[in-house]
């Protein structure tokens, strides 16, 4: 067996082998695969629109959410084709050691900027944050004033040890299912508000007319569109989870079932967050939609929403943490570990990887308030190769002899279209720093 088999070692049962876990259910698998979609992305998809425009940004939305449908289908028939259970194993039998190095480089840089983008956003929703000279309070600060035990290091302290650390020490995904089902939920409170929000500002003659085409009044602005695109494609990036909830359902046709299922969930999900965000904020809104939510509303119903809305949103991101963090330690392990035995059997090395895992992401979110460039920049590029790139390269490679010629088209245009518009957006974010340093 492939040594990359470790990488399911934490969500392995620690039970008997004559006492089997039962398979999870397509639903329960639908809401894990949903939770691990919808995280940091939601909040700035309606940024998107906005540089898109809304009928391109609904295409763009779809065929991400197709072609993520179709690579993840490649991944599961090529891993069951082989002798292994993981991406970085099949990832190994088509490229060598170098080929599962690479998954879990990409896997760990994902995998640990959105652990780490997720306090920060936990942290400016309950304490606020100061950037730019901008104070926006938070609302633990906003209903009970200014106190050290609202602060953010400390409140940030509080979630970590009462609310992550009981749900990251699960061993199996299957054990998340119902806090990733309420997560979900709660991804649905936050676009109901919002869309009441919206119509309700809509009614009152206080929005503008979303743009149906973007703007390109010049050269730049045409660039400038490749920007959105990484963004749609980290929103859509879930892939390092394929395997540790794929390989707990009874049969591969019941993940591939759950992954469409939750394909037109979280499409809908984020196309109606970004129509409405749009339509609340219009060209005012923020990269991270939190922010407008943190407008003054004029009126206490309107407060009590906007409350609700960032409230809703931290406790989603709270949620989805785990779901996350059980791939990042399993990669962790591996890459760190190879030759060690099945972490589930290891506590003192489960343990230990937890705790730092969590210290680190808790000491980063302290030390820096705003990484959100950092991470578009340097998560969409791992994570448009987790979720494009590498399973393309897979069914070009075909080490068993199963790829089809559809495959191969599907395969070459995924990779030519990844890498195109990274190549671009990248080349536009360095630009556009550049200018702005210039000035």
């Amino acid at each position: 067996m492939s040594p990359a088999a470790g990488v399911k070692a934490p969500l392995l049962p620690g039970s008997s082998k004559s006492a089997p876990a039962k398979p999870p259910s397509v639903s329960g698998a639908v809401f894990n695969v949903s939770t691990s979609i919808i995280g940091a992305g939601i909040m700035s998809i309606p940024a998107t629109l906005k540089v898109l425009g809304v009928v391109p940004a609904f295409v763009m939305i779809v065929v991400i959410a197709w072609l993520a449908d179709i690579s993840v289908e490649f991944l599961m028939r090529y891993t069951h084709a082989g002798d292994t259970t993981t991406y970085a194993g099949v990832m190994r039998e088509s490229f060598g050691r170098v080929g599962s190095i690479l998954v879990q480089i990409c896997v760990m840089i994902t995998n640990l900027g959105c652990l780490i983008i997720f306090l920060i956003i936990i942290g400016d929703v309950l304490s606020g944050n100061q950037l730019e000279g901008s104070v926006h309070l938070g609302v633990l600060q906003q209903w009970f004033g200014i106190h050290w035990w609202n602060t953010r290091a400390f409140a940030l302290l509080f979630t970590l040890i009462f609310v992550l650390l009981p749900l990251v020490v699960f061993k199996r995904v299957e054990s998340l299912r119902y806090s990733s089902a309420i997560s979900v939920f709660l991804a649905v409170v936050f676009v109901g508000i919002s869309s009441v929000m919206a119509i309700m500002a809509l009614l009152e003659g206080k929005t503008n007319s979303p743009r149906m085409v973007p703007e390109l009044d010049n050269k730049a602005a045409f660039f400038d569109l490749f920007t959105a695109v990484p963004v749609i494609v980290t929103a859509f990036t879930f892939h390092f989870n394929v395997h540790p909830i794929g390989f707990e359902m009874g049969k591969p046709s019941d993940m591939i079932s759950a992954v469409r299922i939750s394909m037109v969930l979280c499409a809908a999900i984020y196309f109606a967050i970004g129509l409405f965000g749009y339509l609340l904020f219009g060209d005012s809104i923020m990269a991270d939609i939190l922010v407008n939510f943190d407008q003054n509303s004029g009126s206490t119903i309107g407060s009590v929403l906007n409350d609700i809305v960032r409230l809703s949103y931290a406790l989603h991101l709270m949620l989805v943490f785990p779901l996350l963090n059980f791939s990042l330690r399993a990669n962790m392990d591996e890459f760190l570990f190879p030759n060690k035995t099945l972490l589930a059997k290891d506590n003192t090395r489960f343990w230990s990887l937890t705790l730092v895992i969590l210290a680190f992401c808790y000491l980063a979110a302290i030390a820096i308030p705003n990484i959100w460039y950092f991470f578009q920049f340097m998560g969409s590029t791992s994570a448009v190769s987790l979720a494009f790139i590498f399973p393309g390269a897979i069914a070009l490679r075909d080490a068993w002899g199963i790829s089809t010629a559809r495959d191969r088209i599907l395969a070459a245009v995924m990779i030519v279209l990844a890498v195109v518009t990274s190549t671009i957006a990248i080349s536009s974010n360095i630009y556009s720093l550049i200018t702005e340093n210039q000035s």
